[in-house]
């Protein structure tokens, strides 16, 4: 059932990206979660949390994983029964195609699709069938995203040269918590590890 029919040219525009990136891709050692430094004071990435997979070519793909919305599955689809029961909101992944449900579930295999496997048991989920398919039947595993960041080639490492994030390694149990307190968190034990060193 594809109950985003609407936004299909969007999201195909999306997942145009992903060529470089093998369905079920091994590669989890592409991926890292930056943690902004307290000095990036920016509108929308000031205070963030992202999980960023490295694409080749210098390009990288992320999500904001600590900014929930006011907005649900269901209040966005309110004619999909499986989405009414979802009360978890779902997250500003980033600005670009933010019309575009994505989906992170936590799972030992993939889901299907062109999902890009970002950890050990953590997937990304960009065809809509396989999002919706999670909806249905997984979404107690998962968490859903409205839009993603892009960086040009060489642009993300221009960031990090500048000193605007903190790198971690990627782990569910950290992707999927809730964000209340996280960044706090993650940017303190960033500060004192940092501080050891």
């Amino acid at each position: 059932m594809n109950f985003r029919f609407p936004l299909l040219a969007a999201l195909f525009a999306a997942i145009a990206l992903f060529p470089a990136v093998p369905a079920h891709s091994e590669g989890e050692s592409d991926t890292m979660i930056l943690v902004a430094k307290r000095q990036l004071r920016d509108q929308l990435y000031g205070s963030t949390i992202l999980i960023v997979k490295h694409l080749g070519e210098d390009r990288h793909v992320g999500f904001i994983i600590n900014k929930p919305t006011q907005m649900t599955l269901g209040k966005l689809f309110p004619n999909h029964p499986p989405s009414q029961k979802i009360v978890d909101p779902v997250y500003l992944g980033g600005p670009f195609n933010s019309q575009v449900i994505f989906a992170l579930v936590q799972r030992p295999d993939s889901p299907g699709g062109r999902s890009v496997r970002l950890s050990q048991d953590l997937y990304l989920a960009v065809d809509s069938q396989i999002v919706d398919r999670i909806i249905e039947s997984q979404p107690q595993n998962a968490r859903f995203f409205a839009g993603m960041v892009l960086w040009k080639p060489g642009e993300l490492a221009d960031e990090v040269k500048r000193g605007l994030w903190y790198m971690h390694d990627a782990r569910s149990d950290v992707v999927l918590r809730k964000a209340d307190g996280l960044w706090e968190e993650l940017v303190g034990r960033s500060e004192r590890k940092a501080n050891t060193i």
